[in-house]
């Protein structure tokens, strides 16, 4: 028997929640526990100490246990997703889902708590007994109208944020939309007629929020499965139904869809029929949201509105209206002010921050995530991907921002630049580092040639380097290209306008550029004819007779051909006497950024095998770059040999390399040779060499060989979780960098900032 698509995916589905252990999360210890005093200072008699400042002041305990990073996600599973009321035992898998979104996305800790309670009085008595263990609570898939009492009751009764996710996150989301797809449209919330399905918890939420944004009650057409609520009627009502009650005789949806501006589906599928789009206004809007499958498919809607803007809760189309959007970054603004609750003025702060977040570029982590899609502003881009880093930074600053505005923050923040900042190093976990590079960087304006500038990541990069820092690009790219690609990448740059651009086709600097190529190259076997070739085929080549001529500061390449093919041109026209020393490659530094700190590694692309006096070199030239991080050298000198125990030749020129340093007075620390493990033990290293003159792990790590270098570098980025920024190409003041391959436009923004500083070359 043959297995189809729905068989396939619910088995991969059972796979990854029961390999390689059943579920979605554990609980990992924060601090050492590794021997007898570590268990003093965890529990018995320290843990007291953390005890009694808590008794002294509430405040403390966001100080000394995580609540105040805990979330509580909490369910009765009455109203499970699409599956109804499956109990809150088989609601658990989805719980745990939700913790590992608001890990992923804001960094949040949660606990999942399934709560076989029903009756909605009582399961808010157990919501708020649970207070002392949280900072704030997410209540998750609870039926209406209960989870209307539930909330109200939480909220009286806990002073920390209470909010239901399905109502308040739904609502947020929806509104960021709307505001998007009106302004699309060209019209107002006050103007507009909206038209309703679904009487839950969720659709109220999104009419209530709604209202908030400016649309007038009268305007709102509420429809449930009985038809239009209207005064008078009884069945199946609620205060909140009735609220939208309408003072009419007409009774459908086919009724009252006539003029409509906004179809809001929050009920079932094929509500929304083809015909009764047909009777809308013009340039429709229609969110059909109803899961899996929407009130009416946005290819039948188009059928009859082309110019329909739609948006459905399914991530096979455009504009899909999913809640991670919203409740992590909400929370986290909330948690780090210390609010008391999540007001109106915090939820339209994060409305208003994912609309605008939609209206920017798109960021290369979002198009990345995302292949293939169109994510420039418009009818089928309303609101941001979930899988756009920025959120965090934009989002969550802005709920933060509005709860002390609003009265409700017991940690106001002080500094709001620095804590967006701190969001930002959370997210891009390059941004912390960086920051010591970017700020030399912003004390002047250098200009940075790209040799690949049609390459997308380099557009990308280039309108980073325009939004946060001085530095002007110049990108080496055919016009025509370049203005394509800016525009499918949805990127607001423009060729000639933004950036500088080298036409190699047909620039105007054509003989000066080959004339200078020659003038260099004529005694190395570089004819007039060959120099003309190679300054209309290879841009590496162009940007580095740029630099040379002086009208560039830096050149970076090498996003794609192989780094020793860069390398050569790079060497040949750039290795020249400049300032009264020799230019030449001494070795590429990669930092690897890792989950428990920055570790360097060189040399990891220059030379195969270097001799004792390039390691000397490497070593200089990376003491010197990593200081330029903001971070004190600590070299390690590595091999297979310990100490002297072997006589190899990899031996032999670590310890040459190492009499070379001993020479002179140097302002590092540096030890050698060693193994990897010993660079990193200090406890071991101490076993193994008593009295060494190193402190600590070490913080650089330099290779006898390049193989060694690089397999390591690989390694930690495949396996071990680390960003790499670089390689920083030492030796040739700055004044060129080869990147790799693989590197993201982010890479290259660091890459942009390490060349945007003035620094002496290694002379």
């Amino acid at each position: 028997m043959s297995t189809g698509p729905k068989d396939t995916l619910r088995q991969a589905a059972l796979n990854y929640h029961e390999f390689p252990k059943p579920g979605k999360l554990e609980v990992r210890a924060t601090k050492p526990l590794a021997n007898g005093r570590d268990l003093s200072l965890a529990y018995s008699p320290g843990v007291a100490e953390a005890c009694l400042e808590i008794k002294e002041d509430a405040v403390n305990a966001s100080r000394y246990t995580a609540r105040g990073n805990l979330v509580a996600v909490i369910s009765n599973g009455t109203a499970v997703l699409g599956l109804g009321n499956i109990g809150a035992l088989a609601s658990k898998p989805v719980m745990e889902g939700k913790a590992v979104l608001f890990k992923k996305f804001a960094n949040i800790d949660c606990f999942d708590i399934e709560v076989d309670e029903t009756d909605p009085e009582k399961l808010a008595d157990i919501v708020c007994a649970l207070a002392p263990t949280f900072g704030a609570v997410n209540l998750e898939d609870i039926k209406a109208p209960d989870c209307f009492i539930v909330e109200k009751l939480c909220r009286e009764r806990m002073n920390i944020p209470v909010f239901h996710d399905d109502q308040h996150g739904t609502a947020i989301v929806v509104g960021a939309a709307a505001t998007n797809a009106l302004r699309v449209a060209s019209k107002n919330f006050e103007d507009i007629k909206i038209v309703s399905t679904g009487g839950g918890a969720a659709g109220i939420a999104c009419l209530n929020m709604l209202l908030k944004l400016g649309v007038k009650r009268e305007n709102v057409w509420l429809c449930d499965i009985h038809g239009l609520v209207y005064e008078g009627r009884e069945e199946d009502m609620n205060p909140q139904k009735a609220f939208y009650a309408q003072a009419s005789d007409k009774r459908t949806l086919d009724e009252v869809i006539d003029g409509a501006d906004l179809f809001l589906g929050l009920s079932g599928p094929n509500v929304l029929k083809p015909e009764m789009v047909a009777k809308m206004a013009k340039r429709p809007i229609i969110f059909a949201l109803a899961n899996p499958t929407p009130e009416i498919m946005p290819e039948m809607a188009r059928e009859v509105a082309p110019d329909a803007i739609i948006a459905t809760g399914r991530s096979d189309f455009p504009n899909q209206v999913n809640n991670v959007l919203c409740f992590p970054f909400i929370f986290r603004g909330a948690l780090d002010v210390g609010a008391t609750e999540i007001n109106d003025a915090m939820q339209i702060a994060c409305i208003e921050g994912i609309a605008q977040l939609a209206r920017e570029t798109t960021s290369a982590e979002a198009a990345a995530a995302y292949q293939g899609e169109q994510l420039t502003f418009g009818a089928d881009y309303l609101i941001p991907k979930p899988f756009d880093p920025r959120l965090s930074g934009i989002v969550s600053v802005a709920v933060a921002k509005a709860a002390m505005e609003s009265g409700v923050a017991t940690r106001p923040l002080e500094d709001i630049a620095a804590y967006k900042a701190k969001l930002n190093s959370s997210v891009f976990k390059s941004a912390l580092l960086m920051r010591p590079v970017f700020e030399a960087a912003s004390s002047t304006s250098r200009r940075i040639v790209f040799a690949e500038g049609e390459d997308e990541r380099v557009l990308r990069a280039a309108q980073a380097m325009l939004e946060e820092t001085t530095e002007q690009p110049i990108l080496i790219g055919r016009p025509d290209v370049l203005e394509a690609r800016c525009e499918r990448a949805g990127l607001k740059i423009r060729p000639g306008r933004d950036f500088h651009v080298v036409n190699p086709e047909n620039d105007p600097r054509y003989r000066d550029y080959w004339g200078t190529y020659h003038e260099i190259m004529a005694r190395r076997g570089v004819t007039p004819d060959l120099a003309k070739a190679v300054m209309r085929t290879n841009t590496t080549a162009i940007g580095a007779v740029m630099v040379h001529r002086d009208e560039a500061d830096s050149l970076i390449c090498g996003t794609f051909g192989e780094y020793r093919w860069h390398l050569k041109y790079v060497t040949e026209i750039l290795g020249t006497q400049k300032a009264g020393g020799d230019l030449h490659p001494v070795g590429a530094l990669s930092l690897m950024i890792l989950e428990d700190g920055p570790l360097f590694l060189a040399d990891t692309h220059v030379h195969a095998v270097p001799t004792s006096a390039e390691l000397a070199e490497v070593v200089i030239g990376a003491a010197r770059h990593v200081k330029r991080f903001g971070i004190t050298p600590n070299i390690a000198l590595c091999g297979r040999s310990q100490f002297g125990n072997q006589d190899t030749d990899t031996a032999r020129r670590l310890r040459g390399a190492i009499e070379i340093l001993d020479a002179e007075p140097r302002d590092f620390c540096y030890e050698g040779e060693m193994n990897v493990d010993t660079a990193l033990d200090a406890a071991l290293r101490e076993t193994v060499l008593p009295g060494n003159r190193m402190k600590g792990a070490a913080n650089v790590l330099v290779f006898a060989q390049a193989d060694a270098a690089s397999g390591v570098r690989n390694i930690l980025k495949m396996k071990g979780g680390g960003l790499e920024v670089g390689p920083i190409l030492m030796g040739m003041g700055n004044r060129a960098h080869i990147v790799t391959n693989a590197i993201t436009s982010r890479g290259l923004l660091n890459m942009s900032a390490i060349a945007g500083t003035p620094v002496a070359h290694y002379g």
